[in-house]
């Protein structure tokens, strides 16, 4: 698991001196793909451990960047985007108790229908004021921006390793997955495990919300709760594998390559292709990228090392 933290670490390291390059295209490449990283992380954090799949996760997203549109002629970066992040780990917090009580599909469709209904209120909040949308001025420039974003990605990644290297709430929130009246009938705390990790979760994906809203410039309710954003998060660690740290940054790499190239070229295949591979992922590489690279890897050391192999197996037959 540490190896496995290093290596993704050295990965954004070198992401890091994609601005260096002076490229305003690979640049912006670079910061889409780090969001995704962070929210795939971040969604992993909490749907891929627990097993309560989340297809509201969009709203944590609109929240920070609607908070973080509001803030912004009032206060510094370095503050606006941590109350973003509070602002939505707050209303994870406020919906958390009765909203995680509920389980299997009816989870997935309560998520879904509160973050279209916090779309609608805002929707509906703005039009009382007389607001369409908002513009931001005076926004940082896109190689600030790429850092601050640099810097949610960094932190999803050492959530999900700071989850996963804390024995107890690691195998709590395994037993949890697997069957949660077992798990709460031998004492593992499953109420507030759910509750934390959807909490950290939503503070991650809202700052991540907050500074994607500050290089778009724009905010319209419509384009930020957008549901398609869930949907990628999902898509992304499906693809990835979100049982490991690496799992969804190997989804979220793979996507955001097919997405460049699909939007210049046939971007009315894009959700068809994605589609078609989300379907054969669950239905032949279950475990995702990262579990098909792990069986390769053994089956490879295996190949390597077939003495060494034989004469474990022999010693365990003596045995």
């Amino acid at each position: 698991m540490r190896r496995e933290l290093i290596g993704l670490l050295l990965l954004l390291c070198a992401l890091g001196g994609v601005p260096l390059l002076g490229n305003d295209y690979w640049t912006g490449i670079g910061f889409n793909l780090l969001m995704w990283i962070g929210l795939a992380s971040a969604w992993a954090l909490f749907s891929a451990l627990t097993g309560f799949i989340s297809l509201g996760h969009v709203v944590f997203f609109g929240l920070g960047t609607y908070s973080t549109v509001l803030l912004w002629e009032h206060l510094p970066l370095w503050v606006a985007l941590p109350l973003s992040g509070l602002a939505a780990a707050g209303f994870a917090l406020v919906i958390g108790l009765p909203v995680l009580r509920i389980r299997g599909p009816y989870f997935v469709i309560l998520t879904l229908g509160i973050a279209e209904l916090v779309k609608n209120v805002v929707l509906m909040g703005e039009s009382a004021l007389g607001q369409a949308s908002r513009i931001l001025l005076g926004a940082p420039s896109m190689d600030v921006l790429f850092y601050w974003m640099l810097a949610g990605a960094a932190t999803a990644l050492a959530a999900g390793y700071f989850v996963r290297k804390r024995p107890r709430w690691w195998l709590g929130l395994r037993a949890l997955r697997a069957n949660e009246e077992a798990a709460e009938t031998v004492g593992v705390p499953v109420a507030r495990m759910k509750l934390i990790t959807l909490v950290m979760s939503a503070f991650i994906v809202g700052a991540i919300g907050g500074v994607a809203a500050l290089r778009s410039t724009y905010f319209e309710a419509g384009q930020a709760f957008d549901p398609m954003i869930s949907f990628t998060m999902i898509a992304m660690t499906i693809i990835g594998g979100g049982d490991s740290l690496k799992g969804p940054v190997l989804g979220a790499i793979g996507l955001t390559l097919l997405q460049e190239v699909l939007w210049v070229n046939l971007p009315e295949l894009y959700t068809v292709i994605l589609g078609i591979l989300l379907a054969l992922f669950v239905l032949f590489v279950p475990g995702g990228l990262s579990g098909w690279l792990s069986r390769l890897s053994m089956k490879l050391g295996r190949k390597e090392c077939p003495g060494a192999v034989a004469q474990v197996s022999e010693a365990g037959g003596h045995q």
